[in-house]
């Protein structure tokens, strides 16, 4: 097992309960042997979802169904499991999501296309839907409304630590409460949704308004972070509203009252994108990179991605080596509009070049000593307009290779 990561907190965030979901969790045996690897939440009539889903071309079979029923609008249930991503599993592939989402249903009583499914594992290995279907009777029973921990750690697969978050909100003077899962450690990079998260809340939001919020908040939070540049076939994220509060409906994303609520919908997410990050596969440093001064916004975005992917950045900064000149070369591989000769780059807060050198009097003491902390700190400034961006990272170490190379033993 991977060793903890140096950012795991001390302990799991206190949830509270959200009126309208409840959860328990089971061990199935899907792959794990001694420990619970099967999540079910059950959602009030009347929740509404929503979603962002992998971009991949090979999107597990998890994906194609909820990519198929996010147009209704509704949920009633989600069903997680850990160990087996049902991915490349074929027509097999799809019948067990269906077979897991019609047996969610008839216990619930609703329809099986109220029911979101997700798998994450390894992808190739047909899922034993039947190891699933058997717990549901026992998962139902154990519904609670305070099983926030448990969950996390269910749906979990390289991951060191359960990873969970809470925020509070008020609409109309009603207070709200937002609480997030997530997992994810490895195939980590920005492509919509990137690892398995959930946002549950007692809000009263139409699905259009809903799925504007998480789209837009997707991407400026979890389309800004990488690990390792790999997009999984399985990224899932989904919001639900169970409504059960008291304020008045909203069905319109640019209404006022959900001003409150869209700022710590905002933080949420971010504080889970980048739990994730902080537990990227071997993890030794977290790195910041603020892009300013670029042709656009996206163009900011695309830069700084390809400073956090580029392998020997990565390797650098684990090294512990203040070559700033990597940063150079991954800006100029970056296919972004740029002027070398007004690229600016600074490491934790001290100048290192400009105007295409070295800054003159250049002391790399201070950088190497940043370097050796656990947060770095990168600026960029591209000098050629006013786009903006940051993303998040984490360095490449020895270990990440000894996880991958040894997660399906």
């Amino acid at each position: 097992m991977a060793k903890l990561s140096p950012f795991a907190p001390a302990c799991f965030p206190q949830l509270p309960p959200v009126p309208g979901v409840r959860l328990a969790t089971a061990a199935a045996g899907v792959r794990y042997k001694v420990r619970e690897d099967v999540l079910l939440a059950e959602l009030a009539e009347g929740t509404t979802a929503a979603g962002v889903l992998t971009r991949s071309k090979a999107p597990g079979a998890p994906v194609d169904w909820c990519r198929k029923i996010l147009g209704n609008g509704r949920a009633r249930a989600l069903v997680v499991n850990a160990g087996n991503a049902n991915v490349f599993t074929g027509k097999a592939g799809a019948l067990a999501v269906e077979r897991t989402a019609k047996a969610t249903a008839d216990l619930l009583g609703c329809k099986a296309n109220a029911v979101f499914v997700s798998s994450t594992g390894v992808i190739g290995e047909q899922l034993p839907a039947e190891k699933i279907v058997a717990v549901l009777p026992q998962l139902r029973k154990e519904l609670s409304a305070g099983a926030w921990e448990k969950a996390a750690r269910a749906i979990a697969t390289t991951d060191t630590f359960p990873k969970g978050a809470t925020r509070s909100a008020t609409i109309d003077g009603v207070p709200v409460t937002l609480n997030g899962i997530i997992k994810g450690s490895g195939m980590i990079a920005p492509d919509m949704a990137t690892m398995l998260g959930y946002v549950f809340t007692d809000a009263k939001i139409g699905k259009e308004a809903l799925q504007t919020l998480l789209t837009k908040g997707s991407d400026r939070t979890f389309n800004c972070i990488t690990v390792d540049s790999d997009t999984s076939t399985s990224d899932t994220v989904l919001a639900f509203a169970t409504g059960q509060a008291s304020h008045k409906k909203i069905s319109d994303h640019r209404d006022p009252r959900l001003r409150d609520f869209r700022r710590q919908f905002d933080s949420l997410l971010q504080e889970m994108a980048l739990l994730v990050v902080k537990d990227g596969e071997g993890i030794s440093k977290f790195v910041t990179i603020a892009v300013t001064g670029a042709a656009s916004a996206g163009s900011a975005r695309r830069i700084g991605l390809c400073v956090a992917n580029s392998p020997l950045v990565k390797t650098a900064i684990a090294g512990e080596d203040a070559n700033w000149g990597r940063i150079v070369a991954a800006v100029g591989k970056s296919g972004e509009k740029a002027d070398r000769d007004c690229l600016t780059i600074s490491i934790g807060g001290v100048p290192v070049a400009a105007k295409g050198q070295a800054v003159t009097g250049y002391d790399e003491a201070p950088v190497a000593a940043h370097l050796k902390g656990r947060e770095i700190d990168i600026a960029i400034d591209i000098g050629i307009g006013r786009g903006k961006a940051t993303v998040w990272t984490c360095d490449l170490t020895h270990e990440y290779i000894s996880i991958n190379a040894d997660y399906r033993s």
